[in-house]
């Protein structure tokens, strides 16, 4: 029987934990699948009551955190994986890019913000606080008239498409936002002018 190599129990040692939480199972198999051929410890979780289960059994160093969950949201997971352990670096994720949003998961203690579509790279860059040359900036500013069609979309979907409902929420006239919903979404910037 061969004798492992000295240097197996130590880089065991030192491979860094992930927790992946996100309702989308391509996307949480995809990101754990990256990080494990990177050498990572990875747990994933599809929401937040299964998160802070494995978080209480072994906390993790690096947490990737969705925003919209169902039940309790990203945000509430934050400030719970903070509270459970302040080491603990966070980075949040969505697809509904805001700098609301941005600022407020921030403030719950995330180290930084990333919106969909982002990649592994990405991903491990804003682990870690710089960029990559692929990696572009974790926040990219958006046009005032796209953030307020995004914040309509989620209030929307958070009333389950009752448009009275959203309207009420949203301080707005309902044939107002009627008239919003009926415009096309302002089209996404992405830093390139072309």
């Amino acid at each position: 029987m061969k004798a492992p190599a000295p240097s197996a129990p130590h880089a065991a040692d030192e491979r860094r934990t992930l927790l992946v939480v996100d309702d989308d199972d391509v996307f949480r198999s995809r990101v754990v699948r990256a990080f494990e051929a990177r050498g990572f410890d990875v747990a994933a979780a599809a929401s937040y009551d299964e998160a802070m289960a494995l978080a209480r059994r072994e906390s993790p160093e690096l947490a990737l955190v969705d925003l919209r969950l169902p039940g309790q949201s990203g945000l509430d997971l934050v400030r719970d994986l903070r509270a459970l352990d302040p080491t603990t670096r966070i980075v949040m994720l969505t697809g509904y890019g805001s700098i609301a949003t941005a600022l407020q998961s921030v403030r719950l203690g995330a180290a930084t913000y990333l919106t969909k579509p982002v990649d592994a790279d990405e991903i491990l860059a804003a682990f870690e606080g710089g960029t990559t040359d692929t990696a572009r900036p974790t926040l990219m500013p958006q046009p005032l008239a796209r953030v307020e069609w995004e914040h309509i979309q989620r209030v929307l979907a958070d009333c389950n498409g009752n448009v009275s409902q959203a309207s009420r929420l949203l301080g707005i006239h309902r044939r107002s936002l009627q008239r919003k919903l009926s415009k096309y979404p302002v089209r996404e910037t992405r830093g390139n002018n072309s």
